[in-house]
């Protein structure tokens, strides 16, 4: 064998040409699009998805290897991203050029990321295994986008499962990061294992068993949590939730002529839920239904007369808030969450913590000003803080306003501080008829897995619905359609692997990536040659 053991095997001389390192390059591309949560998709693809990549940069350079990642990313995050044009131009009110140019920045900085893993791959090689490295920079350069410029999670890798609870358990343990590491451990391993079928010689025997036995250990635990959990559901405490989805326009939503309508629309609604449904003990309405600040307009009085007060239920809606921290200090406005009790009155609030960037404040605000009209139509907001779970009768609502939900974080800190109840509200009409919701929803499940608490999802426009501590979509809504659903959601208090210590998994990549480095840049060794 041409190739160092502890390489990637090298390609048999039958296969130099096939496939091609920019034909490789879009195969993964094309793999990871179809892998990927939307209108349509097709999740195993991504178990297989980065095979042509690692193939086409086994046996190039660094530079070359860098620089087929970042064509993948690309080709990938293009078409993934799309609906950034819609956010922008339909709704943002921002010249379709610069909103497609945004698009073409954003994908570009995305790709960067898988640049970078490729390269790193090809830096290490010989000496470090691949099976050794690929994983873990993954993970870590995840971590990192995840982190940098306020960070943009979304739709990591191991997202693309949220529709296969039997992949996903391991999530309690080490978050959706898990999931991902384990996803490109298969990814090589099947790669090695094609390799050596050609070349009928295993390059890495040991850390291909090892690799393998991991998988088999995820997969045991997968199966070993799907048979506990519905004992521990049947067991716990209730809580009788609806969610309301009333789909109002994005472009009717804050006209001040339809605010008396938009509320009326969440009260009919709402009846209808609680008539469908018997005695509720809360009903969500999503981000922003109140178009207006509760605490000043009279239209708040609806939700006493109307709908708290005479059927004794509390609901929890979103409004914009605004206040001052003195009466000399300039009014600061907040995305909120306000808890409406059985009785009528306003009493407690949550105020979204992470905000989205030139959507809801200008980051960088001096360099970065030509952005400000965005922000005068979407909304100019500043952070919250969290100090304690909403509360409820029996449940501590952990409360999640829109972006925050891609956040593991956020919930993660949540639930240590007692939350048993996730609920999610978000306006996705923003999104349009992309796949920018199905992709949202996706990373929703995780926040329920890896907590291992009922989600509770609210979407003015969709997709509204009730997640399971196991990851299980129940009543989940059409798009762009009036809904509403209830569902007895099970109260859990235990506290996961992954709250208590798990969360730091991705730490422990990053610090094995940079030590990855470090060693490469002391060691000052030539770059691997062709190995072809």
């Amino acid at each position: 064998m041409a190739a160092d053991s502890h390489s990637l095997a090298a390609r048999p001389p039958g296969m130099r040409e096939w496939p091609s390192s920019w034909a490789a390059a879009l195969t993964t591309s094309l793999l990871l699009f179809l892998a990927s949560p939307g209108t349509f998709s097709f999740s195993p693809l991504a178990w297989v998805a980065l095979i042509p990549l690692l193939w086409a940069v086994n046996n190039c350079s660094v530079k070359k290897a860098a620089l087929l990642g970042l064509l993948s990313g690309l080709l990938y995050y293009l078409p993934l991203l799309h609906w950034i044009i819609t956010v922008l131009a339909t709704f943002g009110q921002v010249p379709l050029p610069l909103a497609i140019l945004a698009l073409i920045l954003l994908a570009a900085y995305m790709s960067c990321y898988l640049a970078l893993f490729t390269g790193l791959c090809r830096l290490v090689a010989p000496k470090i295994p691949l099976l050794c490295s690929a994983p873990f920079f993954w993970v870590a350069l995840d971590f990192v986008r995840s982190k940098l410029f306020t960070g943009f999670p979304w739709l990591d890798l191991g997202y693309s499962q949220y529709d296969a609870p039997g992949l996903i358990q391991v999530a309690d343990l080490v978050g959706h990061h898990g999931v991902s590491f384990l996803i490109v451990t298969a990814n090589v391993l099947l790669m090695l294992g094609a390799a050596a079928v050609y070349q009928k010689k295993i390059a890495q025997p040991r850390t291909m068993g090892a690799a393998l036995l991991l998988l088999i250990a995820a997969a045991g635990y997968n199966l070993h949590q799907l048979r506990t959990i519905p004992s521990l559901l049947a067991q716990a405490e209730k809580f009788r939730v609806a969610v309301v989805q009333a789909n109002i326009p994005q472009d009717q939503k804050w006209l001040a002529a339809s605010q008396k309508q938009t509320v009326e629309s969440y009260l009919e609604l709402s009846r209808l839920a609680l008539a469908q449904n018997g005695a509720t003990d809360l009903i969500v309405w999503p981000e922003t239904a109140l178009p207006f600040y509760p605490q000043e307009h009279a239209l708040s009085l609806l939700l006493q007369t109307g709908l708290a007060h005479p059927h004794q239920v509390a609901i929890l809606t979103g409004a914009p808030h605004r206040e001052r921290a003195a009466a000399t200090a300039p009014i600061r406005y907040y995305n909120s969450a306000f808890l409406v009790s059985p009785d009528g009155r306003m009493g407690e609030r949550y105020d979204k913590q992470h905000l989205v960037p030139f959507g809801e404040y200008i980051p960088f605000r001096q360099l970065l000003a030509f952005a400000s009209p965005v922000v005068e139509t979407m909304g100019d907001f500043s952070p919250g803080a969290f100090h304690k779970p909403l509360s409820c009768q029996n449940s501590r609502i952990g409360v999640l306003i829109c972006f925050e939900s891609i956040f593991p974080e956020l919930s993660r800190e949540q639930v240590s501080k007692g939350a048993n109840l996730l609920v999610i509200i978000t306006n996705d009409a923003w999104f349009g008829r992309t796949s920018a919701p199905y992709q949202h929803l996706a990373m929703a499940v995780f926040r329920a897995v890896e907590n291992r608490r009922s989600v509770a999802r609210a979407a003015n426009t969709g997709i509204s619905g009730f997640i399971e501590p196991s990851g299980q979509l129940q009543a989940a809504s059409p798009l762009f359609k009036p809904y509403t659903a209830g569902r007895k959601m099970p109260l859990l208090g235990l506290t996961t692997f992954y709250v208590d210590k798990g969360y730091l998994f991705p730490y422990l990549c990053l610090l094995l990536t940079a030590s990855c480095l470090l060693w490469r840049i002391l060691t000052g060794k030539p770059e691997p040659k062709n190995n072809v």
